[in-house]
């Protein structure tokens, strides 16, 4: 991991490492998965959360919950209310601290809530939420920019959440995909907090794979378009990802957390 990690120093060094935060990073704070949440949306519609997971997947049920309550927002308000650690558990995450003294100018999340802007905030370091096109209009050059790449709970219209949503990101046309496509180019994404078997990612992955193919370089002379954190079992995925020039960095799963927070701060 030595060589690894001297890459993602130097990309660090010179601002052109773009951070890519799952839900995996916040976890530690005591957020639901999404298995609580969609017992929770059973609840609301009165299902038995068991019969209720055998109906579909996740972005099925919440699509379900959708039709049947005519729009987005209570589910979204649940997740709001659900998705809300204190000011005190957020500053004691010490990723989120590391993630902040990364000092990156971009920072991609597919997470909906508010904990990294949150976590800029709370050390009054500035930053810029972009959920939409408006948003990137309205961008300074000079703060670190939060790209919530499947929107945000402050705008029910970005959300990516039901069935639907997602086949609509699958065409990556969105502003936030256009955004996402000039940010790589001369840049490495650093995926934590993502399972090795994330299809959305691994088909992100892939999009972007198929983009810098189009590239002059070869691919001796580029450097890798994504590293991804993983505990474990990688041996296959290893292989398998390298065709797309994504690299593993492996953690220690014994303790999830150490591990991360020791690796991020390496990268200082």
């Amino acid at each position: 991991m030595t060589s690894d990690l001297q890459i993602l120093r130097r990309l660090r060094n010179e601002r052109r490492l773009i951070p890519f935060v799952g839900a995996g990073l916040s976890r530690p704070l005591g957020l639901p998965s999404w298995e609580v949440l969609v017992d929770n949306i059973a609840g609301q519609l009165g299902y038995d959360p068991e019969i209720y997971r055998l109906s579909g997947d996740k972005r099925q049920l919440a699509e379900y919950f959708v039709a049947e309550r005519g729009s987005i927002g209570p589910l979204r308000s649940e997740m709001d209310r659900l998705f809300n650690p204190t000011d005190e558990a957020v500053l004691k995450s010490e990723s989120h601290r590391l993630l902040v003294d990364l000092k990156l100018p971009l920072i991609y999340t597919t997470n909906y809530d508010r904990i990294i802007e949150r976590a800029f905030s709370l050390r009054q370091v500035p930053c810029h939420t972009i959920a939409n096109i408006d948003d990137i209009g309205t961008a300074p050059d000079d703060v670190t920019h939060v790209v919530k790449f499947h929107g945000s709970f402050s705008d029910d219209a970005s959300l990516v959440l039901t069935e639907s949503n997602y086949f609509d990101r699958l065409d990556f046309e969105s502003a936030l995909d256009l955004k996402l496509r000039a940010d790589v180019l001369g840049r490495t994404l650093l995926f934590v907090g993502y399972g090795l078997d994330d299809i959305n990612i691994r088909y992100l992955l892939y999009k972007l794979h198929k983009l810098r193919s189009q590239m002059k370089k070869t691919r001796e002379e580029r450097l890798p378009s994504a590293y991804l954190t993983a505990f474990g079992g990688v041996a296959v995925q290893r292989v398998l990802l390298a065709r797309w020039d994504v690299e593993i960095v492996e953690l220690d799963p014994i303790d999830k957390t150490a591990s991360m927070e020791a690796f991020l701060g390496s990268l200082q």
